[in-house]
């Protein structure tokens, strides 16, 4: 007589991908054997699929869950600018005004940059040459580099070097900004402030950089809650 194992409910409910017709399969089968004929390896897919649990209960350690669980998301802002360090609102005004001034010109020659002058309130930390490179990126490239440049700041100290580069990849980031651009820029302006707290004297040349693209930050790109309170 063959050997045919019953169909579980699940197999009532479900059609079949592949439909097998019964086999005469003799006596002597033996399942633990390799299958010698297409059949015969049919009908031991059958069978173990047969022997399976309808519903599987995975043995989880809760102790293991409980120490991985917990993800720690800073959404702070920035850190209060030192007494005497925090810059004017009429300056922070101003320098949205340069900026946006700025940014209309690299549109104006984003296909073909030519070399022109800023004004020298802006060339402190923003040269055309380092806008005429940025300005030929396409914003996956712009928002990469800033990415880079970033996390690059997140671990050493700022430089005026690296003040012009995110200068012009401001300058370079298109609005609306896409989500990944928009926590990039706020996780500059809070590695700034972090930064300028270190700053010895007020008078330092990296404190006015660092005011400057916490303020770009905070009011061009309309990230309020980072700017610096009026001195």
């Amino acid at each position: 007589m063959a050997w045919v194992p019953a169909e579980s409910a699940v197999e009532e409910l479900m059609p079949r991908l592949l439909p097998v017709e019964p086999c005469d399969l003799t006596e002597g089968f033996d399942p633990s054997v390799p299958p010698r004929t297409p059949q015969e390896y049919l009908r031991r897919v059958q069978i173990e699929a047969a022997q399976c649990p309808d519903v599987v209960v995975a043995q989880i350690d809760p102790k293991k869950l409980k120490r991985k669980q917990s993800v720690n998301i800073s959404i702070s802002g920035c850190q209060p600018a030192p007494e005497g360090y925090s810059p004017t609102l009429q300056w922070q005004q101003q320098q949205v005004v340069q900026f946006s001034a700025v940014r209309q010109s690299v549109n104006k020659h984003r296909n073909h940059w030519k070399s022109q002058q800023l004004d020298s309130n802006v060339t402190m930390i923003g040269f055309p040459p380092l806008l005429s490179i940025v300005s030929r990126m396409n914003q996956a490239t712009v928002t990469s580099v800033l990415e880079y440049l970033s996390n690059w700041f997140g671990e050493r100290d700022f430089t005026p070097e690296l003040g012009r580069w995110f200068y012009a990849l401001l300058a370079c980031l298109e609005k609306p900004l896409l989500p990944e651009a928009h926590s990039l820029i706020r996780q500059l302006a809070r590695r700034c402030s972090e930064v300028r707290l270190l700053v010895g004297s007020k008078d330092d040349e990296r404190v006015p950089a660092l005011n400057l693209l916490i303020c770009l930050v905070s009011r061009y790109f309309d990230q309020r809650d980072l700017a610096d309170e009026p001195s």
